[in-house]
């Protein structure tokens, strides 16, 4: 999944891949209309936006293509949006020529620094409290500039003269700069993914691929991890400068939009929304670093050969090194980040929903009204009764919703506290799917009410991750099946009343056959359950024993020896809402509000801070991206499996960080301990990053 989600945008990408391939230089760019997609009719462009221009920059980043494409993006966007103070047939003219390939720029985003050529016909260069130009070749003296990426022109800018009408006040070139430059760094990143994926499917050493080492394998799944990320934070920024921006003309500023001073300017700069520099921010903070790890990752992965100076990993990784230093230090963009969650500026991420969710809204939001005031028993068998508890799931079950009905009942539902299923949410779905109707009448309405509560009976001391490693068995006696073994890291079995359990029905068959899924009864005799007290003091896993258990045939959920698909079906459910709660106080929101109660933080602090605030806001636009994903009909891709991981870890850097800030906070000092098992359960990081290396990169299955 690229920058750009919808069917238009894989269609622009794929077009300018198409274009780039065939070594395009800045006029064919031009005549392709690339210069100027996010620029108005009337000013020479496309009508499009910063987005769309984005998805071009990261499918050009891919080909590394060099040259004054980006610096004359950059500046149409600042003229485009923010040009207001120019006489207007002046600003339309600088527009067309930007747009039709005859002018060229420089950007100065440094101190005596500016992306672009020397011999470019306009400069952006500041002015002076915060304010912007644009000036002519002859107002400047520019010199070419040695810069570690040979094939992006740089120069040094000085301006001999500023000429009033040419001064565009305090506009966001910075903030600009950051999404563009981080729209390219993802197309590098792009690249050194595929690149590293690819040499690790094929370069054997030890008889067999590199990509079935497990260190190899990790190192790229962690880099496509970082890509995602950066990907979901470039998107959510350039999405969110198209919305301040409002519609594509050059007839006059947005009202609400306009400039910002950048990060290093000293003070928040009011006329550029506040939330849209919190995305800006973030983006700034992870797609340039993200496009440093991915090259680097690329050449350690293609070893000698990746260091030498005819591949092409080095070009990408110096381009990656450029796209970091223009962008600017992600640190003070950090600490910007943290200043403004701190102050309660929060990143909208909600679906904007096409016209026709309209009247389902109404419908639902009706359905709610009529919820809301019933008393709370009787609120929760209308629930359980008319599918409101799990939407998705077919009639009579659930509501046999749509993507887009799902999205707006949790909208519309999000104050009825609806309850939470545990491990119920797991199992039903699969009892829907392959359980038979005498099952689903038994044992469905009563999870649904939480009349029945449900354990998993999965894991075994010797079998965790290596769920088909299980030594449980099953024999078959008159009636039904004996069950014999022992289950451990079962959350909540002391209080479950039945347990989904797997247990090996026919063991002379291969590893992953010869499986089968009962229903137990956890008051039958022979079950024992044993609590086991977790490093925070908490009883919630436990220890099961299984000894001769009886289970009659009509708990056997699906086929004998067939209990492997059902089981799948369980776990994809059990990723789904791992991905979806990252556990209690372990969120970028919860440190915000644990940092507003402290008092001022040292430089080192605030800088962490923002880190985690940008991980955290990116976790939450990938979750978005999927939500779209699925409201389109398309496929995700490895976006539910990142974000299940960066959620993981997210959580637990977040109360590391909140703790380690005061340590003598009692509900930190238990999150701290908590957060432990989140990048266990569920499945372990390590296998996160096995599934994320072998689907999403088609490396080699560990043999």
């Amino acid at each position: 999944m690229g920058i750009g989600l919808t069917e238009e945008h894989v269609a622009l990408a794929a077009s300018v891949h198409g274009v780039a391939g065939r070594g395009a230089d800045h006029a064919a760019l031009a005549g392709q209309g690339l210069l100027g997609l996010h620029l108005p009719e009337d000013g020479g462009g496309q009508g499009f936006g910063l987005l769309e221009s984005c998805v071009a920059l990261e499918a050009l980043g891919e080909r590394r293509v060099g040259g004054a494409y980006l610096p004359v993006v950059l500046a149409s966007a600042v003229l485009g949006a923010y040009g207001a103070e120019l006489p207007g047939g002046t600003r339309l003219e600088l527009l067309r020529g930007l747009a039709g390939g005859s002018l060229t720029a420089a950007v100065a985003l440094l101190p005596g620094c500016a992306i672009g050529p020397a011999q470019a016909e306009l400069f952006v260069v500041p002015a002076g409290d915060g304010g912007w130009a644009v000036l002519d070749r002859g107002d400047v003296t520019a010199d070419p500039l040695e810069g570690i990426d040979p094939d992006r022109p740089l120069c040094s800018v000085t301006a001999r003269d500023v000429p009033a009408d040419r001064l565009l006040g305090a506009a966001p070139v910075r903030e600009l700069a950051a999404v563009l430059l981080g729209a390219d760094a993802c197309g590098v990143a792009a690249w050194a993914v595929a690149t590293a994926a690819g040499h690790a499917r094929v370069r054997e050493q030890f008889g067999r691929p590199i990509g079935q080492f497990q260190g190899v394998k990790h190192r790229v799944a962690g880099a496509l991890v970082a890509l995602e990320q950066a990907r979901a934070a470039v998107w959510d920024a350039a999405r969110a400068l198209d919305e301040a921006r409002g519609p594509s003309t050059t007839s006059s500023v947005p009202p609400g939009a306009g400039p910002g001073a950048g990060p290093d300017a000293g003070r928040p700069d009011p006329r550029l929304a506040e939330e849209v520099r919190l995305a800006v921010s973030v983006a700034a903070v992870l797609a340039p670093d993200a496009a440093v790890r991915c090259a680097a990752d690329a050449i350690q992965v293609l070893g000698g050969i990746g260091y030498t100076f005819e591949h092409d990993a080095h070009r990408y990784y110096r381009r990656a090194l450029s796209d970091r230093m223009l962008a600017g230090d992600p640190g003070p963009w950090a600490e910007e980040a943290a200043r403004m969650a701190v102050a309660g500026v929060r990143r909208r991420m909600e679906p904007d929903l096409p016209e026709e969710a309209a009247p389902v809204r109404d419908a639902i939001r009706a359905e709610a009204a009529s919820l809301r005031a019933e008393e709370q028993a009787a609120r929760r068998a209308r629930l359980a009764r008319e599918g409101w508890m799990m939407p998705h799931l077919p009639r009579p079950w659930g509501r046999s919703a749509t993507p887009l009905e799902q999205v707006i009942i949790h909208q519309e539902f999000r104050d009825l506290g609806r309850p939470n299923l545990g491990i119920a949410a797991w199992a039903a779905p699969s009892i829907v799917r392959y359980g038979t109707r005498e099952q689903q009448e038994r044992f469905l309405p009563g999870t649904f009410t939480g009349e029945i509560v449900w354990c998993q009976l999965f894991s075994e001391p010797g079998a965790g991750s290596d769920l088909a490693g299980l030594a449980t068995k099953a024999v078959r006696v008159e009636g039904g099946w004996s069950l014999t073994g022992q289950k451990i890291w079962t959350s909540l079995a002391q209080y479950a009343h039945w347990g989904i359990c797997l247990a090996r029905t026919s063991p002379d068959r291969p590893k992953h056959d010869g499986i089968s899924y009962f229903l137990v009864d956890m008051s039958s005799p022979g079950v024992t359950v044993r609590p086991l007290k977790e490093i925070n003091g908490d009883e919630i896993f436990n220890e099961v024993f299984l000894d001769d258990v009886f289970v009659p045939d009509d708990l056997v959920v699906g086929e004998v020896d067939e209990g492997w698909r059902v089981a799948r079906d369980t776990l994809s459910h059990e990723r789904v809402a791992l991905g979806d709660s990252w556990g209690p106080g372990s969120r970028h929101t919860d440190l915000a509000r644990h940092l507003s109660r402290l008092p001022g933080l040292r430089e080192a602090q605030r800088e962490q801070a923002g880190r985690l605030w940008a991980e955290g806001q990116a976790i939450s636009a990938l979750g978005l991206r999927v939500t779209l994903s699925q409201l389109a009909g398309a496929d995700p891709g490895a976006a539910p499996s990142v974000r299940k991981l960066l959620g993981m870890r997210h959580a637990q850097a977040v109360s590391e960080f909140c703790w380690s800030l005061d340590p003598r906070d009692r509900y930190w000092s238990r999150m701290i301990l908590a957060t432990r098992a989140f990048t266990i359960g569920g499945g372990t990081t390590e296998v996160q990053l096995n599934i994320i290396a072998e689907r999403a990169l088609g490396l080699p299955r560990d043999p």
